[in-house]
């Protein structure tokens, strides 16, 4: 799915979120013998009316674990990919299979190929945020709270070929200290636009607050360069994923809490921990990707069974082998 194709895209429509609504999904859920997930990102309702919520890979591992034999995953298409992948025996669908990501989008199997020709002996290492074919070409995933550990495994003397995101790839760089780590010059198109001055002056206005930020977000330089000049203390700047940003709602002593990423994780921060003011950077931060997933996405998913997702079996043993290396090397962390 194509960033470029993103305003031609028109989201099913027509139904609202209401009791009713979420009681009749619910029994269609229970009559396809299917597992709701939904990813942080999605809209509060379809996070309400989820079995489980969650960052991509910690709903894929659910995914696998599940007794259900219908796994609907409401998240963007590599999600539900990863899923299938980890879980090749069920049936899984996406309410709406035009719900790409521009990160994923990043980089084609082809490029890969390419790449990996011009670094022989080179250890590719891919972010979760990839499709099927990419992992199939990758030696390890990783995730955004495990890609330092990840990195750290690989000898140091080996050349690392990291992709699609260059936010991460940075933090891992900086983290780690190699200089022979190759980034791609990939991105979210959400996270990117979370900018530093922005960051700079939401701190200002919010003195005291703690900074919950993406590593896939443009600003996570400019945050710890705010704690390296001392404008805000250092252990208020959290670098964190998705998953690792609600355990740390939960245990921070802060009153207010600036988040940069996506706003739909809002809502579960504000679950977690309701008596703390959780801020976005960037209000307008939103993944129209994302937001396909509607309340009419998901009737029509349970009631048609669309959109079903397929990965062909070779390219699924390739990438389930690259996710397995990496749970092997320890903690994988939260998806992204």
């Amino acid at each position: 799915m194509s960033s470029t194709t993103l305003q031609e895209l028109t989201p099913y429509t027509g139904v609202e979120p209401d009791e009713a609504w979420a009681q009749e999904v619910r029994r269609l859920a229970r009559e396809r013998d299917a597992v709701l997930l939904a990813h942080n990102y999605q809209v509060p309702a379809i996070q309400d009316v989820a079995d489980h919520t969650g960052d991509s890979l910690a709903l894929s591992r659910i995914a696998a674990a599940s007794d259900a034999s219908t796994i609907v995953f409401c998240g963007v298409h590599f999600m539900a990919e990863t899923a299938k992948i980890l879980a090749p025996e069920k049936t899984v669908l996406i309410p709406d299979a035009r719900a790409g990501c521009s990160l994923a989008d990043s980089i084609t199997g082809a490029q890969l190929r390419a790449w990996k020709a011009e670094h022989p002996g080179a250890v590719v290492v891919s972010y979760v945020n990839t499709t099927a074919e990419v992992k199939a070409e990758t030696d390890i995933c990783c995730t955004s709270s495990n890609a330092v550990d990840v990195v750290a495994s690989i000898p140091a003397d080996q050349e690392v070929l990291f992709c699609p995101d260059q936010f991460l790839g940075a933090h891992v760089k900086r983290e780690t200290g190699r200089d022979n780590i190759h980034v791609w010059a990939g991105e979210c198109h959400v996270h990117a636009g979370i900018n530093g001055p922005e960051l700079a002056e939401r701190a200002a206005a919010n003195p005291g607050a703690d900074l919950f930020i993406h590593p896939e977000c443009g600003c996570a330089t400019s945050a710890l360069y705010l704690a390296g000049e001392g404008t805000v203390p250092a252990e208020k700047v959290k670098i964190l994923s998705t998953g690792d940003m609600v355990h740390e709602a939960r245990a921070t002593s802060a009153s207010t809490v600036l988040v940069a990423t996506e706003i739909g994780m809002l809502h579960q921060l504000r679950k977690a921990a309701p008596e703390i003011d959780f801020r976005a950077v960037n209000d307008r931060a939103s993944c129209r990707y994302m937001k396909m997933i509607t309340p009419a996405a998901l009737l029509r998913a349970l009631r048609e069974g669309a959109d079903e997702v397929h990965v062909d079996a070779e390219t699924a043993a390739k990438a389930r082998a690259s996710v397995q290396r990496m749970i092997e090397i320890g903690k994988p962390g939260g998806g992204e």
